[in-house]
């Protein structure tokens, strides 16, 4: 039976923040987590098959770490997850062959652009994985969405209450060294001016621990993000790509030094270019429970080393 959405006075950010984190952020989060990973352990051109499975990758005193023992502990800790964004990638794509289901280029534009605007952020995730991961959660949302009807009006009237949501302002993806005082950034600043690298330095001193251990990376930030120091806001808008600034005096006391490593433009998305996604995001609100896409599993044969979900 197909189900009739009507209209409701729930603001649209509001509804996105109910549904995006299980359907979205998570999941871009998660997944550029688990690519900041690899890449780390790869980076220096190693890789974990590179070494046999008996052969030492570290040592403490006497005591050796084999690669087989590193190897297991990445397993453990990141394995179960990053296996399962990759089937879920694949039942989606099966899913949207089964249903005809298309995913244009300027849906997943307009998805990340709203991403960045809401100060949701993408996590380490960017270009091609992070497209693949957005067009994966959208054919998802467009499965369960598919036989829900949302009235022309309802859609109509949520862009007209909640227009300035869809006038997406300029975003920087943004590095930070968070620093106790001006003495300690200054130190940092003469390493910076000496060549250190930004990330490493981020790793080394930070005081953000969270930040720190991703290099200073703070996502894309905007004049609308959250959970950010204003200073910091006010601070990178208008820089360019590769440029660095600082210190800046923090709310907290603590000092900060900031690095811009890709900007977005702003825009203003018409109704034309939303009603599409706003028809979806009122339908998802039709849904009777949360479902993830381990529930398609069965239905398209999807089996992994884990048994049953």
């Amino acid at each position: 039976m197909r189900r009739t959405g009507t209209e409701t006075e729930q603001p649209i950010r509001k509804r996105r923040l109910k549904t995006k984190p299980v359907l979205v952020v998570l999941g871009i989060l998660l997944a550029g987590n688990l690519l900041w990973f690899t890449l780390w352990i790869t980076k220096d051109g190693g890789s974990v098959k590179s070494a046999g499975t008996g052969e030492q990758v570290a040592s403490v005193g006497k005591e050796t770490i084999t690669n087989k023992e590193w190897v297991a502990a990445m397993e453990e800790r990141v394995g179960r997850e990053a296996l399962r964004e990759l089937v879920n990638q694949k039942v989606m794509e099966a899913a949207a062959k089964q249903y005809d289901i298309k995913v244009s280029d300027s849906e997943i534009d307009l998805e990340i652009a709203m991403l960045r605007a809401g100060g949701e952020g993408t996590g380490e995730l960017t270009g091609e994985p992070l497209r693949n991961q957005v067009k994966s959660q959208l054919i998802f949302e467009k499965v369960l969405t598919k036989d829900i009807i949302i009235k022309d009006k309802a859609v109509k009237d949520y862009y007209e209450k909640n227009e300035s949501l869809y006038d997406v302002k300029p975003s920087y993806r943004t590095a930070a060294i968070i620093l106790k005082d001006q003495s300690e950034a200054e130190k940092a600043l003469g390493e910076l001016d000496n060549g250190s690298s930004f990330e490493a330095l981020a790793r080394e001193r930070s005081i953000d621990r969270v930040s720190g251990s991703l290099g200073g990376e703070l996502g894309y930030i905007s004049e609308s993000s959250e959970n950010v120091d204003p200073a910091i806001i006010k601070a990178v808008s208008g820089m360019k790509a590769g440029e660095t600034a600082g210190p800046i005096a923090l709310a907290d006391g603590a000092v900060a030094l900031v690095k811009v490593t890709d900007t977005a433009e702003g825009r203003l998305f018409k109704f034309k270019e939303v009603k599409d996604q706003i028809r979806r995001e009122l339908a998802i609100e039709q849904l009777p429970q949360s479902v993830t896409p381990e529930a398609f599993w069965e239905e398209f044969g999807a089996e992994w080393i884990y048994g049953k979900e």
